[in-house]
């Protein structure tokens, strides 16, 4: 039986019950660690409803506590909660929420700031909206550039997601260099070459975009290729990221063909799963 919440059943409190008029207000933080962990454990019951009823009764309590930051992390999750169950409005309109609470923080200029952005214009970009996309991309790239102490998988993973944007808006030279500048960057990262890997099978994908199948064919053989010995690199450990890397990285070999690779990646995958 699933234990019942006090979210479940209360009231975030009374808008009324503020502080006296003119008094500095309190910030009254929300617990963001024991809130994650709640949402750990719905979603590993993929209870969607779970996940959101918490996330909104927390939102308005950090939004009643002056909690901005609070606020944030949550208008965040909810972002990611939204757009993996397709609720385009919703996800968009949180998407909005956090990115004028960035303005209202003064965080510009923050690691905060940068992820913030990637998760608001990476919501944009699954519905299709990518014009907006590429504009909160570009603010998500000048808060990750200015921090020379940035980890490398946060850079490279922008700069492939700014690349997919690109690809769409058929601005195949800009997305190309996006992708090189995501290969380089992840050279830099513990165990990249499982995002290397992502990268060159996100460009052969926009080689045929750009070029078809079959004038793209070279391309997209050389990307295969090297994607491939990517995955085989020594000192990778094959854990749970590397199942989930497996796995995403199959179909695309499989589409185009190379189906013997594409087997033996969802074999390892399933291998990791089945003994866990």
């Amino acid at each position: 039986m699933t234990p019942i919440e006090k979210e479940d059943y209360m009231e975030p409190r009374c808008l009324l019950c503020e502080e006296p008029y003119g008094a500095e207000a309190q910030v009254k933080p929300v617990p963001q660690q024991r809130i994650m962990e709640k949402v750990d454990e719905y979603m590993s019951r993929r209870d969607y409803a779970g996940v959101e009823r918490h996330l909104l009764y927390w939102l308005e309590e950090a939004k009643l506590g002056h909690d901005q930051k609070g606020e944030l992390m949550i208008r965040n999750e909810l972002i990611g909660h939204y757009r993996k169950v397709q609720d385009r409005a919703h996800a968009l309109t949180q998407a909005e929420a956090a990115l004028n609470l960035l303005d209202e923080i003064g965080f510009e200029g923050s690691i905060t700031a940068g992820t913030t952005c990637v998760n608001a214009a990476t919501a944009y970009q699954a519905f299709g909206e990518n014009d907006r996309a590429f504009e909160i991309f570009e603010r998500a790239r000048n808060n990750y550039e200015a921090i020379p102490s940035l980890k490398p998988e946060l850079l490279g993973g922008l700069y492939n997601n700014m690349a997919l944007t690109l690809v769409s808006l058929k601005r195949f030279d800009e997305a190309n260099e996006l992708y090189r500048r995501a290969i380089e960057t992840m050279a830099n990262a513990e165990h990249g070459a499982l995002e290397q890997a992502i990268t060159y099978l996100n460009m052969a994908n926009a080689a045929e975009d750009e070029k078809g199948l079959l004038d793209a064919s070279e391309t997209i053989d050389a990307c295969l290729e090297r994607a491939e010995t990517l995955l085989n690199a020594p000192g990778i450990p094959h854990e749970g990221y590397y199942a989930f890397v497996c796995e995403k990285c199959a179909p695309t070999f499989e589409y185009y063909g190379w189906f013997a690779v594409a087997e033996e990646l969802n074999k390892r995958a399933r291998t990791w799963y089945e003994r866990t």
